[in-house]
């Protein structure tokens, strides 16, 4: 039994300690074997499941989650603490600057009335202090392991900022038929490599439009990926009560259940 004081309310140094002892020699065996590494997949599980309870609007498991992501924190935060680092501390203090000097029209004598006028000020500011001197360097900023329609959005936006980018959402729409058309001939030539970068051009093209039409991609394809499981579910559904063997039905038959599920929507 370790030596622990039990409250009916804790607070972030009592979570900070908690985590120590657990990590301590006759603390847990899992928590003590893990490394930034081991259990870096966690931290991205623990975001996307806030993102799951802002989503449902659920506040008693936004709380719960915003828990479990402050865990990971605070649990890479004492490995470097073990090493003699940095602390939790010293997390919050960097921070605490960062915000203060990315908002002086908050802690300074600069204006900005708008939220561009802010984010042009966050941008330069960032560029300043991270010493980036071109458009390129801030391009390879944006991190590689951002989910890959992100990172294009971001990479786009830098390159737009500076005037590189179409005049209006027709350009890209324009490009967006004319990398489809590459594809297709890739696929027709049977250069599977080619076909590849097509895809990807296309896809990136894709990005392009969702900017013109101020339209987030990854949530854009999120509600398409839901919208075909809702109705792939009602096929199927279907399919059962026809006594269809989806596996040996034809095309035409799915087709024509799809179509069926499609007109019940717009009723």
């Amino acid at each position: 039994m370790v030596d622990f004081e039990f409250k009916e309310k804790y607070n972030i140094d009592d979570f900070i300690e908690i985590m120590k002892i657990l990590r301590r020699p006759g603390g847990c065996p899992w928590d003590i074997e893990q490394t930034h590494e081991s259990i870096k997949k966690n931290l991205i599980e623990e975001t996307y499941e806030v993102i799951e309870a802002i989503n449902k609007q659920d506040t008693d498991l936004l709380r719960e989650e915003l828990g479990d992501l402050l865990m990971q924190v605070v649990f890479h935060t004492v490995m470097e603490e073990e090493k003699g680092a940095f602390d939790f501390d010293d997390v919050v203090d960097e921070v605490s600057k960062k915000l203060i000097i990315r908002h002086p029209h908050v802690f300074g004598d600069v204006n900005a009335d708008t939220v561009d006028e802010v984010l042009a000020n966050w941008d330069a500011i960032k560029k300043r202090t991270k010493n980036q001197k071109s458009v390129s360097e801030s391009m390879l900023s944006v991190p590689v392991e951002l989910p890959a329609l992100m990172r294009a959005s971001k990479i786009q936006k830098k390159a737009a900022d500076v005037g590189f980018d179409w005049d209006d959402c027709s350009g890209a729409v324009d490009k967006l038929y004319e990398e489809a058309d590459e594809l297709k001939a890739a696929i027709q030539n049977g250069d599977g490599e080619n076909a590849e970068e097509e895809l990807g051009d296309l896809l990136f093209s894709a990005v392009n439009v969702s900017r013109f039409i101020h339209a987030d991609p990854e949530e854009s394809l999120t509600k398409a990926s839901n919208k075909f499981l809702n109705r792939f579910t009602l096929v199927e559904k279907l399919a059962g009560e026809r006594n269809i063997d989806m596996k040996t039905a034809s095309l035409e038959e799915l087709d024509s259940l799809w179509d069926e599920v499609k007109k019940a929507e717009m009723r």
